[in-house]
């Protein structure tokens, strides 16, 4: 190494320091603010788009949009969540299959969000309550669908609508086939008189005799 590089890798060292003490020295002066955790529980501010745990989607009468497609189980990394499913029968005969247990391993999610952005449904959802502190890890496998599964109303079957009386259409008769002209006209006309020339030869050949 000669003096030239010996002072420039000496001038970068000292640059790089006095960087580092800038950073160190300006910490010296700010405020210190100390979360006095867990007394002030109640007033803890933790941002919404902090992913703590996965969680499911409940509506105000208990029931959940997971349709058991298994879309967020094939797109997670590392093998986090297993779906279980069942077959049940629906009312037309066809067989579906439906959600049993969604389960959901916490100690290996690295909340990704990969399961939340591709579900079809928007079934599920990360919380933002971090207190997942646990003593045994077999704790923090869960089943994200704990509230008892309610059977959806059937759907009722709308009634036929009533078939429309069809019109009683009275019997024609046969139209009477017109005669023909010739035999109308004599049917109308009066027989012709006897001509008087064809009677007289009768009348005197009775006299001859």
């Amino acid at each position: 190494m000669n003096i030239k590089e010996y002072f420039s890798s000496l001038f970068k060292g000292t640059h790089s320091l006095i960087k580092g003490m800038e950073v160190t020295g300006k910490e010296l002066f700010t405020k210190k603010v100390t979360e006095q955790y867990p007394e002030n529980r109640g007033e803890l501010k933790i941002p919404e788009r902090f992913r703590a745990t996965l969680q499911f989607i409940y509506d105000e009468e208990g029931y959940h949009k997971c349709i058991a497609c298994k879309t967020c189980e094939r797109n997670c990394p590392n093998g986090t969540i297993e779906i279980i499913t069942r077959m049940v029968d629906l009312p037309n005969g066809k067989k579906k299959a439906k959600l049993d247990k969604y389960m959901y391993d916490l100690g290996s999610c690295t909340f990704c969000g990969l399961c939340v952005t591709t579900c079809p449904t928007n079934a599920i959802e990360f919380s933002n309550d971090f207190e997942q502190a646990v003593f045994r890890r077999e704790a923090l496998l869960k089943q994200l669908n704990y509230l008892p599964e309610k059977e959806k109303p059937a759907p009722v079957a709308k009634p036929a609508p009533a078939a429309k009386p069809e019109a009683t259409k009275p019997a024609q008769e046969p139209a009477a086939k017109p005669e023909s002209k010739p035999q109308a006209q004599a049917a109308q006309d009066p027989a012709p008189a006897a001509k008087q020339d064809d009677v007289q030869p009768n009348v005197e050949q009775k006299e001859t005799e």
